[in-house]
C-alpha cells in the first residue's frame, strides 16, 4: 500500500496529536490516570476502525514476521466468534439503539493485538480510540473516561474531541477510496473490527469484500 504513503502520514499526524493530549493530561492531572504497563483494559472494548486506520494497521501486521502473524490470526479467529455471540445478544434488546450502545460498551473481548504478556503487538501502530483511552474523550457530544479512572464527577477537565477526529478519518478513508478508484462515500463511513482489518487482504479491503 505504499501508493497511499501520503495519506498514512496524515493519519500519522492525527495519532500524533492523540499522544500530545495524552502526554498533555497525564502532565497535568497524572494521579487521575490508570494507565499501566498490561493494564489491557481497553485492550478488551469494542470499537471499530475507520478503513484508513484498519488499512494502516493491516500494513503494520503485514511487515511481522510469520509466526507473530499466525498467533495473531488464531486469536482473531476467537474474536469474530466471541463477536458474534455478542451480537446475538445485542439484537435480543430489539430497536432500543441506546440500550444497545449502554450494552456494547460493557462488553469485553479480548483484541488480537494482545499477547500473553498482556503486551500489544503493535503498540507503536495502535488506533487512536487505543491511545486516548485513558483520558476524557468526547464521543457523541459526551465525556466519556475509562472506569478505572480517577477523575472526579462535577469537576472540569480537558477532554480530546474524538469526533473531531472520526471526521478527520471519514475524510481521510473517502481520499483513500478515491485514490484506489472507489468513488464510494458510504464505504468510508463503514467501521470494522481489528480482527477484520488484519484478516483482510489490502485490495479487498478496498472493495469491501
Amino acid at each position: 500500500m505504499t501508493e497511499f504513503k501520503d495519506l498514512f502520514q496524515e493519519y500519522e499526524l492525527l495519532a500524533a496529536k492523540a499522544d500530545q493530549a495524552f502526554q498533555e493530561m497525564q502532565q497535568e492531572h497524572g494521579p487521575c490516570i490508570k494507565c499501566d504497563v498490561r493494564c489491557s483494559d481497553c485492550c478488551n472494548a469494542v470499537f471499530g476502525l475507520f478503513l484508513i486506520e484498519s488499512a494502516y494497521l493491516n500494513k503494520h501486521f503485514n511487515a511481522l514476521d510469520e509466526g507473530s502473524r499466525r498467533e495473531i490470526l488464531a486469536r482473531a479467529d476467537k474474536f469474530e466468534q466471541e463477536f458474534l455471540e455478542m451480537q446475538k445478544r445485542l439484537r435480543e434488546l430489539g430497536d432500543d439503539s441506546q440500550k444497545a450502545a449502554a450494552a456494547m460498551a460493557r462488553e469485553r473481548i479480548r483484541c488480537p493485538l494482545l499477547n500473553d504478556e498482556q503486551k500489544c503487538s503493535l503498540y507503536d501502530h495502535r488506533p487512536i480510540t487505543c491511545r486516548v483511552y485513558g483520558i476524557p474523550t468526547i464521543i457523541n457530544g459526551k465525556i466519556h473516561a475509562c472506569w478505572k479512572a480517577g477523575f472526579e464527577k462535577g469537576k472540569a477537565y480537558p477532554a480530546f474531541n474524538l469526533d473531531g477526529i472520526y471526521k478527520e478519518l471519514y475524510r481521510l478513508s473517502t481520499k483513500l477510496l478515491e485514490k484506489a478508484g472507489k468513488n464510494d462515500a458510504e464505504r468510508a463511513s463503514l467501521l470494522v473490527s481489528v480482527a477484520s482489518a488484519l484478516k483482510t487482504p489490502g485490495d479487498n479491503m478496498l472493495d469491501g469484500v
